[in-house]
């Protein structure tokens, strides 16, 4: 059979199945016929009799087959049924097991479908009130050095100055949701000794930070740290202009080995031109970094929300508050039945495609938090009635982006797919794309066009789901060293997500490494049940689950 394993592309299962049955001696079977089927535990899907060549010293077959996925085959057999002899009989003379399951990785790709045991994942794109958009987080990264060996704050021109970057970040975004510390240290023999080097830095820039008073709440800080780890050597690897991508393979294919940090820094020693290397990126890593989440600020004050609450029941079809007034009042708000009374009321109020497709929105995240299908289906459907609404009063790319979210949650790939670039069409907003395309190249990835996945994912991100699919597109395209760079910093993110250590899993598999796909594998299981469920039918690791310490390992977790 060709491919040895069946594998899922585009919208089918393509494979070749091609073989012969002997002749023994002088003795030719009777009535020969060879049968080919798939079957799961509740489903039997014939294909067919295969045509039989009879030559001297056997009968051979050949045949292509190009089956339209269904759900039951993910866990179905594919099996060659021979019979023979005077009689028809409903039993085989001879079975034999061709293959079991389908590898469905382009199906991993998140799309933002809610599974029971995983966070709810954020759906549909608001129009934000005012001029500019309003409400989009912004991530910011800031690198503060160090001497070598050193765990002192610097006051050098270039840490201040990352500071009057940071107060700058935050006077503009105000709304912060997250700080992260993160202290990290360099190979070298001054700092590599040192194992608490790194969480040292971290503490010494938290210090100064709370002496400039730079967050009202200091409690919101993060603080951790890295040591023995190539992560940060291999992100400023991907910029580093001083070598060609042969070159950095190289450098890739010791970092990804799955050997341990010491032998690893052996092995790049052996790389020609590794010691000017080291003099230009190491000292890059003597610091600490600052990681910040933040949004602009919103609201409409005491006075106005009062106001707001009053028109809210009341009968008038006018109102003492300005439209912008009444949507920040929805932005702000922390309940998405809040959000739901403003929106309707903005629609008596205002002629305007914003309270449709906001209160669209609103519908499609409360359609997130349910598993009942009908009262799903009756969502989705309230929601895409606002937002043809919405598109009645104003072409928006907004509106035309959540069509092709509701249409890509229930599994309309191709239609979404046209939505999504006639949104992209209207604006340039960076937020927005960062978002649409993020969605597109999901997409791609289930529709088959893997290396135009991989140019829509050129954002920076918050998700780890995004960092997935976007180490997804880089695997399907076999660009291994993109893919183990995005799938870790989805773990980076949250380790709680699990299908990034999934994507180094199938990482490892691809590279011959099944030792390190069992520690990835497990890692993503611990972390995520859906996993597992998903592991046991995919035949990528077919090897693994063959192997008994796997599951006792798992139970000793």
């Amino acid at each position: 059979m060709t491919p040895e394993k069946l594998e899922y592309f585009r919208d089918s299962i393509r494979f070749k199945v091609e073989g012969s049955i002997p002749i023994e001696s002088v003795v030719t079977p009777r009535n020969p016929k060879a049968i080919l089927i798939f079957r799961s535990s509740t489903t039997t899907l014939d294909l067919g009799e295969l045509e039989l060549k009879k030559n001297l010293s056997d009968y051979s077959f050949e045949a292509e087959f190009r089956l339209a996925f269904q759900p039951w085959i993910q866990e179905s057999i594919l099996e060659l049924q021979f019979f023979q002899g005077k009689k028809e009989t409903a039993e085989p003379f001879e079975k034999r097991t061709l293959a079991q399951g389908i590898i469905l990785t382009p199906f991993l790709a998140k799309v933002g479908k809610a599974s029971p045991s995983e966070p709810i994942p954020d759906v549909g794109l608001i129009i934000p009130a005012g001029a500019v958009d309003q409400g989009a987080a912004q991530t910011k990264n800031f690198l503060f050095l160090f001497d070598p060996g050193s765990s002192i704050y610097k006051a050098s021109a270039a840490n201040e100055k990352q500071f009057e970057l940071v107060r700058d970040f935050v006077t503009e975004n105000p709304d912060v949701k997250s700080v992260k510390i993160t202290g990290i240290q360099s190979p070298e023999n001054s700092e590599g000794k040192n194992s608490k080097l790194g969480m040292d830095r971290a503490q010494s820039l938290l210090k100064v930070i709370q002496n400039k008073k730079l967050f009202l709440r200091d409690s919101m800080i993060e603080v951790g740290a890295r040591w023995n780890d190539w992560f940060d050597f291999r992100l400023l690897l991907w910029d580093y202009s001083g070598l060609s991508t042969s070159a950095k393979d190289q450098y890739y294919d010791v970092l990804m080995n799955g050997d341990d940090f010491l032998t690893q820094k052996e092995k790049l020693r052996e790389i020609r031109g590794f010691d000017q290397v080291a003099r230009q990126l190491f000292p890059k890593l003597r610091g600490a970094k600052l990681e910040i989440i933040a949004k602009p600020g919103m609201g409409i004050g005491l006075t106005k929300m009062s106001i707001l609450q009053k028109e809210l029941t009341g009968n008038s079809s006018n109102s003492e508050l300005e439209f912008l007034d009444w949507a920040l009042a929805a932005e702000s708000s922390p309940r998405l039945e809040e959000k739901s009374q403003i929106y309707i009321k903005m629609t008596e109020l205002f002629r305007s495609p914003l309270p449709y497709n906001n209160l669209a929105v609103v519908k499609m995240q409360q359609a997130q938090r349910t598993f009942d299908p009908d009262e799903k289906e009756n969502l989705w459907a309230e929601a895409e009635w606002l937002l043809q609404q919405a598109l009645r009063l104003e072409e928006n790319p907004y509106s035309l982006h959540n069509l092709g979210q509701i249409l890509a949650l229930r599994g309309y790939y191709w239609e979404a797919y046209k939505y999504l670039s006639n949104a992209s069409v209207l604006t340039r907003n960076p937020d927005f794309l960062k978002r649409n395309e993020a969605l597109r190249g999901a997409l791609d990835i289930l529709r088959g066009d893997y290396k135009l996945a991989t140019l829509r994912f050129d954002y920076e991100y918050t998700e780890p789901s995004s960092y997935f699919n976007k180490g997804l597109a880089h695997l399907l395209s076999k660009e291994y060293s993109k893919a183990s760079l995005a799938f870790e910093e989805s773990v980076f993110l949250s380790r709680e997500f699990g299908y990034g250590y999934y994507g180094l899993a199938l990482l490892a598999v691809n590279s011959g490494q099944p030792e390190v796909a069992s520690i990835q594998l497990q890692k993503a299981i611990e972390a995520n049940e859906e996993l597992y469920k998903w592991m046991l039918f995919d035949p990528s690791f077919e090897e693994i689950r063959n192997s008994e310490d796997f599951f006792e390992n798992l139970r000793k977790d």
